[in-house]
């Protein structure tokens, strides 16, 4: 039987430790701070990651209609107009940079692991529940928040592609933005029944372990 606890944001964070630590530590995050991360990992890994905009962008828009409140509508709306906008113009610079030809850019062979990630933002989507949504963009959010926001880390001098990725995850606005949804977890777990925490418990560890095998999947043949 699952314990209700004061902060279910904090829970889940707890119960999702190693894989949460494992992604934030990761030989990804280490090379894109050091500005060693090869072109070619970070291509792959751009193409792939680009693959989820349409998908999470739908997430966004699941959450401002299950929202239980009109301040949360209007900070999702204004956070899916910056994914659309400085986040997707980075994507266009690097793919540019990198030579990504259109078809790829639109369409390429997807890895597993991102393929599994784009049915777990649609399932979440499709739950209409704004409380498994928050789960799953705690996690979009809040771990590349603590990867790209490491106290002592200074940005790489190699270039826009390694350190823009880095600054458009850690900066105020971002900052406040995922403690914003942190918190909006925590209220809504507090007040939902046992079956909703269950069902946003296993969205929200499916995707820290599938974050981890993303940045995992860069390195893979």
């Amino acid at each position: 039987m699952t314990q209700i606890n004061q902060n279910f944001c904090d829970t889940l964070h707890h119960e999702a430790a190693a894989d949460w630590q494992a992604a934030t530590r990761h030989r990804f995050v280490d090379e894109i701070f050091a500005g060693t991360l090869s072109d070619a990992h970070l291509r792959r890994y751009l193409v792939q990651d680009y693959q989820f905009i349409d998908r999470f962008t739908a997430l966004l828009g699941a959450a401002i209609a299950a929202a239980d409140r009109y301040p949360a509508r209007v900070r999702l709306c204004q956070f899916a107009a910056m994914i659309t906008g400085d986040e997707n113009t980075y994507f266009q610079r690097c793919f540019d940079y990198l030579g990504v030809p259109a078809a790829e850019r639109a369409a390429p062979a997807l890895l597993p692991v991102t393929r599994q990630f784009q049915e777990l933002m649609q399932e979440a989507a499709d739950s209409r529940r704004y409380l498994c949504a928050l789960a799953v963009l705690c996690v979009a959010e809040g771990l590349y928040l603590d990867w790209a926001n490491q106290a002592g880390r200074e940005l790489p001098q190699s270039g826009f592609h390694h350190a823009e990725w880095i600054t458009l995850h850690a900066n105020d606005y971002f900052r406040d933005f995922v403690g914003w949804l942190r918190a909006e977890l925590a209220r809504t777990g507090a007040a939902a029944s046992a079956v909703e925490r269950e069902q946003a418990r296993a969205f929200f560890r499916r995707a820290v372990a599938l974050e981890r095998a993303f940045f995992d999947a860069v390195y893979e043949d």
